[in-house]
């Protein structure tokens, strides 16, 4: 059985039960896991989460070492706990009836529906714990006539005007959208986003004992942060075109520049002061004045640092702008990232069950991140999980023998 340290974290005691997969609903719950809040993730006995086997990774045979799961799932299911439960069976929606009856918070990530027909939705957990948070995680939310379609984290960006924001523009026309490699839905809209609402009602359900059913759609958490697009369509009736706006490389002091080694330098001098000062490291005070230029002008300014940054290598570039403070810094890849002294110092990578991880991007200062745990092997809690919900271990061995654990 593998075990989170109890007490440890402002979380410890909050119960909650997992039944999503794949990265948004798995990453919210890690974070709660690392909070200190035990974390009980469920699994169907087949398959079970899909990421188990998504990606590149570890693919342990019987009998060898190692967890056998990729390296994708190792990396957002630390500090949980594992159980296999069919939940197609009678006694498998009874055994998770059992533990949401104490539980605080549910997760899941099913098309609307599902769980309802489970006979495992909000409506039948609150009948017998009316201060549960039952927080449902979807593309497109539990209403309207999109709801019950199939999407993945492109779909949230195109649908919510982001992935018509993203990419290139030369000058005089945009090049075609360019996915991120940062799932901005998946992560922004499905991971934190719930977090808010839950968290919010928890904090209402210790307050009044009511809970809530928290309904999170991840095109709609996008939409919702998508600010200057809709600034721009405000003003001008529609948005900036791609890779033209203030913030996307539509002006000389905010964008991406090569250098002669075919690296990058990012370039954030957008008050007028980094932008000075950015200017006076290049020797050429006289492009100070222009770096919020647009149009013609501004892709005549432009190009004077374009060509000046061009002509040496990053490394050339990079104690030049340091000292300056101008806000322009390398570009840099993961590998590099992992290394960089500043990320370092942060402890923000740490090696769990041999794979790096990064560490919870908060520090608390009554709170110090305990030692974390490895994700565990599927079903690798099953039997302590339900011994602690009550469980006889009669019940256990029956549950075994027909296949719901």
């Amino acid at each position: 059985m593998t075990e989170v340290a109890a007490g440890k974290g402002p979380l410890a005691g909050l119960r909650v039960l997992d039944l999503t997969r794949l990265l948004p609903g798995p990453v919210a719950t890690m974070h709660l896991a690392d909070l200190g809040a035990e974390v009980i993730k469920i699994e169907d006995t087949g398959a079970g989460d899909y990421a188990r086997a998504m990606g590149p990774g570890e693919r342990a045979k019987a009998g060898s070492e190692g967890s056998g799961d990729s390296v994708f799932f190792r990396l957002v299911n630390r500090n949980k706990k594992s159980l296999r439960l069919d939940l197609k069976q009678a006694a498998g929606v009874d055994a998770f009836l059992r533990l949401a009856k104490d539980a605080d918070v549910v997760f899941e990530s099913f098309r609307p529906g599902v769980v309802d027909k489970l006979g495992i939705g909000y409506e039948a957990v609150k009948a017998i714990n009316p201060r549960v948070v039952y927080c449902a995680i979807t593309g497109y939310g539990q209403t309207g006539p999109w709801a019950e379609l199939a999407g993945h984290d492109i779909n949230y960006l195109a649908t919510s005007g982001l992935l018509d924001q993203i990419g290139h523009h030369d000058g005089e026309q945009s090049g075609p959208p360019a996915i991120p490699n940062l799932q901005v839905g998946d992560l922004l809209g499905g991971a934190l986003t719930p977090l808010l609402g839950v968290l919010a009602a928890v904090i209402g359900a210790k307050t009044t004992g009511q809970g809530s059913h928290v309904d999170v759609a991840m095109t709609d958490a996008v939409l919702a942060h998508n600010i200057f697009p809709l600034v721009t369509t405000q003003v001008f009736g529609k948005p900036a075109p791609r890779g033209a706006d203030l913030l996307t490389g539509g002006v000389p002091c905010y964008g991406v520049y090569r250098t002669a080694d075919d690296r990058y330098l990012a370039v954030g001098a957008l008050e007028p002061k980094f932008w000075q000062a950015m200017c006076a490291a290049l020797n050429r005070p006289d492009l100070a004045p222009h770096g919020l230029a647009t149009g013609s002008k501004g892709r005549e300014v432009k190009a004077e640092p374009a060509a000046l940054l061009a002509s040496q290598t990053m490394a050339h570039w990079e104690p030049i702008f340091a000292a300056a403070d101008c806000c322009v810094t390398p570009i840099l890849r993961v590998d590099e990232v992992l290394q960089h002294p500043q990320i370092t110092a942060r402890d923000m990578v740490v090696e769990l069950g041999g794979v790096k991880q990064y560490a919870p991007p908060f520090k608390l200062s009554a709170w110090p991140w305990a030692a974390p745990m490895p994700a565990p092997a599927a079903g690798a809690d099953s039997e302590a999980v339900l011994a602690a919900a009550g469980f006889s271990a009669a019940e256990i061995s029956s549950l075994r023998a027909s296949r719901v654990i």
